[in-house]
């Protein structure tokens, strides 16, 4: 990274999409060009480079700075690399087999140090990594694989704080390393991010609530719930969350496992995060303007092969709100999600088998008007018991 210090490079026209991100880390002396005149946008960042960055750009306070990586000695980045586990960006321990500092940055490694740099200096950070430990992760390699539980709280954070974005096909390329552009522009967000509370943000505090009781829905929406009669005591959704019950007419076994509630502008926006894993310019169900888009996953079991068709499904869930319909969105393929046949494919059978358990999403309307907000706001029973409503 020695080398011209000026802020236009012959390798940056001015239509680059980062032009404005790189030549501002350049005057903040963040970044540093080639004496050849070039910025090199899309060259690898590694390891330590990206380590000596965030030191330079981190107002965290260094707790530490002792060398812990034998393979450092000597090279030009040792001192932020030190800097870095000080700051509390980088953990000694992931690398027990040396730092290997040439070695190019992955997009998980820069999602992991961002977020532990901000839960180093901002306890609302530390507690955001705890509760998106069992998020749902809105990226495609959620369910067709590629990330590891230990992923989700620090992907959770980089996407919901905005550091980082997925691709336009859902992935998010863990595994794929990253370039000096969209490190340029990455490093301007996280000035911001890093003097920010973690409750902030809209779509980080929706991942979080997903984690801790399997919904979105108070942050997302203007709903609350319901006290049980005579107590203090919420009727939350995870009340009701991973509890199997019997369907009617002993059709089979249901588990409702999340509720992801969408307010979606169009089909193809949303005003959160989540909206991406389901809606497209294709999604076949109508966009509403009095409701809210829900997406309720789901499992069932079913009793036999003949009385659990699709067609019967809606009439047997035996809770209002569990009545959810089938749909088809492009998502679905993009994202890896198994959905309940649309509409026009209920009387073929053949989803549900008896005794094969089905893990599905299904769509649902949850009403945007106070005075109706009641209306299907409620599953479950006895100790199970779920309600919501807009006071």
């Amino acid at each position: 990274m020695v080398g011209a210090t000026k802020a236009s490079f012959n390798d940056v026209p001015a239509s680059h999409w980062a032009k404005a991100s790189i030549e501002s880390a350049v005057a903040k002396g963040y970044f540093k060009g080639y004496a050849d005149g070039t910025f090199r946008p899309q060259a690898h960042i590694t390891r330590a480079e990206f380590a000596v960055l965030l030191s330079r750009i981190s107002s965290n306070v260094v707790e530490n700075d002792s060398s812990t990586f034998a393979d450092i000695a000597g090279h030009w980045g040792r001192s932020g690399i030190e800097q870095s586990i000080g700051m509390g960006f980088l953990t000694p321990s992931d690398y027990s087999g040396g730092f290997k500092p040439d070695k190019a940055l992955t997009r998980r490694e820069m999602a992991k140090w961002m977020a532990s740099g901000l839960a180093a200096r901002n306890e609302g950070f530390k507690q955001a990594l705890s509760d998106t430990k069992d998020t749902l992760v809105p990226v495609a390699e959620y369910y067709k694989g590629g990330l590891n539980p230990s992923d989700y709280p620090y992907l959770s954070v980089a996407l919901g704080t905005g550091l980082m974005t997925g691709y336009l096909d859902g992935t998010f390329g863990p595994s794929q390393p990253t370039t000096r552009a969209e490190v340029a522009v990455i490093l301007s967000r996280y000035q911001q991010v890093q003097i920010k509370e973690a409750s902030d943000y809209q779509d980080l505090e929706e991942m979080r609530e997903v984690g801790l009781t399997g919904t979105n829905l108070l942050s997302a929406t203007p709903h609350v719930y319901s006290k049980l009669h005579g107590t203090t005591e919420p009727l939350s959704f995870e009340n009701f969350a991973n509890t199997p019950y019997s369907m009617l007419y002993n059709r089979g076994t249901m588990t409702v496992h999340r509720m992801i509630v969408v307010d979606a502008v169009s089909k193809t926006e949303s005003k959160n995060l989540y909206g991406r894993m389901f809606l497209a310019g294709d999604f076949t169900r109508p966009i509403k303007d009095k409701f809210y888009n829900v997406f309720i996953e789901s499992t069932i079991i079913p009793n036999d092969n003949a009385s659990l068709t699709n067609a019967a499904f809606p009439s047997s869930t035996l809770y209002n709100f569990t009545t959810g319909r089938g749909f088809k969105s492009s998502t679905s393929d993009h994202f890896g999600t198994t959905v309940l046949p649309a509409y026009d494919d209920y009387l073929r059978t053949g989803f549900f088998k008896k005794d094969v358990p089905r893990r599905f999403w299904m769509h649902q309307y949850l009403n945007r008007d106070k005075e109706v907000s009641v209306n299907g706001g409620t599953m479950g029973r006895n100790g199970t018991l779920t309600h919501w409503y807009i006071p």
